[in-house]
């Protein structure tokens, strides 16, 4: 993914944040340059990947398959006695024609919440004990309501609501066609995106990077060490 693509998407996240009055944390206004000066008082923000990450998944093709995001709070079951929340929180930004796929984790229970834009389109499936789709049927909860559904069944979200995802629950992301960019919330366990993702198909989670531009943030798996 050239480093133009990153920067572009993250300048496009900020505006669109700001625009439904949503308020970054200041660490997500960092340069580079700043970065170069911060000190083990924030080793937090390293140590728990907070911050911006833009990813394609390895495709090379970020218009038709990634999205951006930052993750807002982390705790870390790594290094509990350092870091003891048991919580996560991210914003997503998905754009139309993106797609975030097929994929379910091994740990993390996590809740999705539309926070503003266009609507989100998730598709739901079981997974069989040899973690393939499986054809059972699926029990959802979506604010405060308790269902079931066929596999493979498409759940949409307008803003303002939300599901909950559990363990070994198979679910993508894409943005229903016209509605415009999205929004997400995520609220959930611990995250770690290093070793808690199972996709279906074999993907990347950290794009690589060519250089075409300096960066204009510094994604979260970037951060240069502690000065002092």
């Amino acid at each position: 993914m050239k480093r133009s693509e990153i920067n572009a998407a993250i300048r496009r996240m900020e505006a669109f944040a700001a625009l439904h009055g949503f308020a970054l944390p200041p660490f997500c206004a960092w340069s580079p340059a700043d970065w170069q000066a911060k000190d083990h008082a924030f080793d937090e923000i390293r140590d728990n990947m907070l911050g911006w990450d833009v990813t394609d998944y390895g495709a090379g093709d970020f218009a038709r398959m990634g999205f951006s995001l930052v993750t807002i709070r982390n705790g870390n079951f790594a290094k509990r006695e350092v870091y003891p929340k048991p919580y996560a929180e991210k914003l997503l930004y998905i754009e139309e024609g993106q797609y975030s796929p097929m994929h379910f984790h091994w740990s993390k229970m996590e809740d999705i919440i539309n926070r503003g834009g266009g609507n989100v389109l998730i598709t739901v499936y079981n997974s069989t004990p040899d973690e393939q789709l499986a054809s059972s049927d699926v029990t959802l909860h979506c604010d405060g309501r308790t269902f079931t559904v066929s596999a493979g069944t498409q759940i949409r979200l307008t803003p303002g609501e939300s599901i909950s995802i559990q363990p070994y629950l198979y679910h993508d992301f894409n943005v229903e066609a016209g509605s415009g960019p999205v929004l997400l919330g995520e609220v959930s366990m611990c995250n770690d995106d290093v070793h808690d993702n199972r996709f279906l198909e074999p993907l990347g989670r950290f794009s690589t990077i060519e250089e075409d531009e300096n960066p204009y943030r510094l994604l979260c798996n970037e951060y240069p060490k502690a000065k002092g």
